[in-house]
């Protein structure tokens, strides 16, 4: 016999690239790699490419974008136009 009620939904885990902090993958933002556009902020969570997450620390967005850890995740090099994108994307960074 089974018991009454709902069946509650497995949420996806996710890990920032920076601090290593497991949470839902809803409540990290996705950054992307794509061919065609580059490096960019995936609101969705579903776009194609290649992809990292970072967790709403302001911590983590400052040493993502001050060190190389989003280039290794994401296995390309940053340009400044990457690193200031991603910077606007993050309203609490140090240097927005």
């Amino acid at each position: 016999m089974s018991k009454p009620g709902k069946r509650r939904k497995r949420q996806p885990q996710r890990t920032c690239v920076v601090c290593r902090a497991t949470a839902d993958k809803r409540s990290l933002v996705r950054v992307v790699r794509t061919p065609a556009d580059g490096v960019q902020i995936d609101l969705t969570g579903k776009q194609s490419g290649r992809g990292a997450y970072l967790c709403d620390q302001p911590a983590c967005w400052d040493r993502a974008l001050d060190s190389d850890v989003l280039d290794k995740a994401l296995r390309t090099t940053l340009t400044e136009s990457d690193r200031e994108r991603i910077r606007l994307a993050h309203p609490q960074s140090k240097e927005a």
